[in-house]
């Protein structure tokens, strides 16, 4: 089975400049996700994806392969998926077609391989056709979404509420942390998109933040160096 691990670098981030090669813990911010696709048992090749010259040197050195993406890739307005498609598109040409897709974003550091094959191993053997990270926010049935318009909508049948005493009535609900995402080849290509339509849920904690800003970072950098510490 050929798994491949693609990281998007874009090199024109806004809110924290050159995040990607700034330094996290004695590292490039993307060295760590590099890393973590290296070390895992199941992914084949791990590819950056990004249009900068900067970049594309850190992380050769760190062992990922390169794919240059086209400029209209690389506007701040440019999804991921479709970057994800080219790198796929762009492999295919020599050969190399993956069964399964793996997203692996930079800004998630604190991921690592033992997260990565335990997500992996959940999708091999399971008939979803795709996973990602979540953490658990809590047990609620209250759910209401305010809208652009400032319209308030009930995500739930409130009509039907259980009582605060009836938890096993009430969903489990999931935020999205951003550490890992994969989908197999047929439904990636299908759907050009890092998720399906049967997916599943591989649980994780809140520590392992999402860096877009310099608070984030400097709050990585924090548990990085804790985690660390323990390793010793």
């Amino acid at each position: 089975m050929k798994i491949l691990g693609i990281i998007p670098a874009r090199g024109g981030s806004k809110r924290t400049p050159r995040k990607n090669v700034k330094l996290l813990a004695g590292k490039p911010l993307i060295a760590h996700t590099i890393e973590a696709g290296l070390k895992s048992k199941y992914i084949d090749k791990v590819v950056v994806s990004t249009e900068d010259s900067e970049i594309a040197k850190v992380a050769a050195e760190y062992g990922a392969e390169i794919i240059i993406r086209p400029e209209e890739l690389a506007i701040d307005t440019a999804k991921t998926a479709p970057v994800m498609v080219h790198v796929v598109d762009e492999l295919e040409k020599f050969g190399y077609i993956p069964d399964i897709v793996v997203l692996l974003q930079a800004t998630c550091p604190l991921r690592d391989e033992i997260i990565i094959d335990s997500a992996l191993e959940k999708l091999i053997n399971s008939d979803y056709d795709s996973i990602f990270t979540a953490a658990k926010i809590r047990k609620s049935m209250p759910l209401w979404k305010k809208g652009f318009d400032g319209k308030n909508t009930a995500l739930y049948d409130y009509h039907f509420r259980p009582r605060s005493q009836e938890t096993h009535l009430m969903e489990d609900i999931y935020g999205e942390n951003g550490s890992f995402y994969a989908i197999k080849i047929d439904a990636f290509r299908k759907h050009k998109d890092f998720l399906g339509e049967n997916v599943d849920i591989y649980e994780m904690t809140w520590g392992h933040c999402d860096i877009d800003t310099p608070e984030d970072f400097a709050r990585a950098e924090k548990l990085m160096l804790e985690k660390m510490s323990k390793n010793l």
